[in-house]
């Protein structure tokens, strides 16, 4: 997800410098799935990429550049030397800086003129990577993400009518849908909640005659970190990536993928608040307050049979390879159904506490009340039932979401730009083996001091005046191996007891670095990154510097 952002803020930066600056993406994979050649052209199209992108599937130019991170950005100078080095997003305008700085600096040695890169002409087809689908009266709704629109079709999954121009105008990218109750919409005037990705906005989108406005977000990305608790006007408070809605316990709630939480919006009252994740990236359960996500992408809720009100929302956690669930009970917990965490996969049936999945993005209630799962990257429908993982269909091309359909499931097969339509099977069994993300091994002391490298762009500095601008949070996969040092603070640098053994650190940290001057509202920039960093601890460093923005 970070990449993705990532990507949107490279697009102005490579249009006002398009005659002195090359971008070349590197693509370093994570999952499996994301090695296939043909992935990684399809990945292109899909984003929209346009420039020259190497595919790196062993590593090879992640380990030269030592890089820790997804994204990691790295700047050359024109005599071949590396000059800065940076993780996460938020970087734009530091980069436009010192770009500006390099050009004047070689001034005349720069060889200047147009990209040699060529794009491949666009394929053409009625759906384009559709990301989401629901049902509408005989027929269906279905996100038509790369065409930027909302597409009507009838059982027969023929094109009924368009909503929205495409090309970003009013979605951008959308994904999830929801479709509100009949008595809600009629007192809000519009009829589905559309997640609106790259907008970072709700739209609310009116069916009899396809009026679309915006009903939460202000279309600017979030940059901060809220937590659980409390509400806000929707039209002015920021999002990030909304990446699936679905109507649960009487609200909206939105798989807000960019901050790695779950979120709800209330149409009547137009506020929204954070509902569980403290924005770290990772597997953790528990309170709602303390738990981790990881770009979750898929909602769906099981109805509780003796009308409580106690529903249960199920979240297909993609980064985690995971799916989830939360519970409205005295205490909302999140529990974990499938899933081990941020760095192991892989496509096994069985006792649900070993099964794995790859990257799932959508998740369904069947009729009996198990789950099915839309397991992206393995190509599979998968089923959780009574503590079991089965498979319902493989081959499938990257599955992004699957919608019960009376005794059919509807599937959206995004590679292959289309849906289809499978019966649901008693399911079989698969163990095609599992993975580990494939990445060095730092190796540390028991006593470790870790440090965020973290250089302000010319112009700006870190201003104190109202406190410290910095946040740092520490934690570990398992929790044992870190003994002290845990937890939120303030600063860049802290000093961490570990326990032998081997594990995931995982660091967060946030700076937000203001223009110099002497004016009380200063203009000030958000930098901010999450690094998963496996980890053996007995002999090693006793220093772990992380480069937030290392500039030589």
């Amino acid at each position: 997800m970070n990449c993705l952002h990532v990507l949107d803020e490279l697009r102005p930066l490579e249009e006002e410098f398009a005659d002195v600056l090359v971008v070349v993406g590197v693509h370093s994979p994570k999952f499996a799935h994301e090695g296939d050649p043909a992935a990684v052209e399809a990945a292109v199209e899909r984003y929209g990429v346009r420039h020259p992108v190497l595919d790196d599937p062993d590593l090879r130019m992640w380990d030269a550049y030592a890089a820790r991170a997804w994204p990691t950005l790295a700047v050359i100078d024109p005599e071949g030397y590396v000059v800065a080095q940076m993780a996460g997003e938020g970087h734009a305008h530091g980069l436009a800086v010192l770009v500006r700085e390099l050009v004047e600096k070689f001034g005349d040695t720069l060889r200047r003129g147009e990209s040699p890169y060529v794009a491949p002409p666009e394929p053409t087809s009625a759906l384009r990577f559709p990301g989401k689908v629901i049902a509408h009266g005989e027929g269906f709704l279905v996100s038509d993400t790369a065409h930027h629109q909302i597409v009507e079709l009838d059982g027969s999954f023929a094109e009924v009518r368009r909503f929205g121009a495409g090309r970003g105008e009013p979605f951008a990218e959308p994904q999830g849908l929801a479709a509100l109750p009949a008595e809600v919409a009629a007192e809000v005037g519009y009829d589905v909640v559309v997640a609106d990705s790259v907008n970072h906005a709700l739209q609310g989108l009116r069916l009899a005659d396809g009026r679309v406005t915006r009903v939460a977000g202000t279309g600017e990305q979030l940059r901060e970190r809220p937590q659980p608790g409390g509400s806000s006007p929707a039209s002015s408070t920021p999002l990030s990536t909304p990446w699936d809605v679905v109507w649960w316990a009487d609200r909206i709630a939105v798989a807000m993928a960019g901050t790695h939480q779950i979120w709800a919006f209330a149409p009547r009252t137009g506020e929204v608040e954070v509902l569980a994740g403290t924005t770290n990236e990772g597997l953790r359960d528990g309170p709602v307050s303390e738990a981790f996500f990881a770009q979750p992408s898929g909602l769906a809720v099981s109805r509780d049979p003796d009308d409580r009100g106690d529903d249960t929302l199920w979240i297909a956690d993609a980064e985690t390879s995971a799916v989830r669930s939360v519970r409205l009970s005295a205490v909302p917990q999140v529990s974990t159904a499938v899933g081990l965490g941020l760095f192991d996969f892989g496509f096994r049936d069985g006792p649900a506490a070993e099964a794995l999945l790859q990257h799932p993005l959508g998740v369904a209630v069947l009729p009996d009340g198990s789950v099915a799962v839309a397991d992206t990257y393995n190509g599979a429908i998968r089923r959780i039932a009574a503590g079991q993982v089965t498979t319902l269909a493989q081959g499938l091309a990257e599955p992004s979401d699957v919608l019960v359909d009376g005794d059919t499931l509807v599937v959206v097969e995004s590679a292959a730009h289309r849906l289809v339509r499978l019966p649901i099977p008693a399911g079989a069994r698969v163990d095609a083996g599992a993975h580990t993300v494939r990445r060095p091994v730092t190796d540390l002391g028991t006593r470790v001091a870790l440090r965020i490298d973290f250089t302000p762009p010319t112009g700006q500095h870190l201003d104190t005046r109202f406190g410290d601008p910095t946040v740092l949070t520490v934690a570990a996969s398992p929790e044992s191996l870190l003994v002290s040092g845990g937890g939120t603070s303030a600063g860049l640098t802290r000093t961490l007891e570990l326990a032998p053994g081997e594990g995931v650190l995982s660091v967060s940290v946030a700076a937000a670095a203001c223009d110099l001057g002497d004016a009380v509202f200063a203009a000030c920039h958000r930098y901010q990154q999450d690094w998963g960093v496996p980890v053996r601890v007995g002999q090693g460093s006793d220093d772990l510097v992380l480069d937030l923005r290392a500039v030589e």
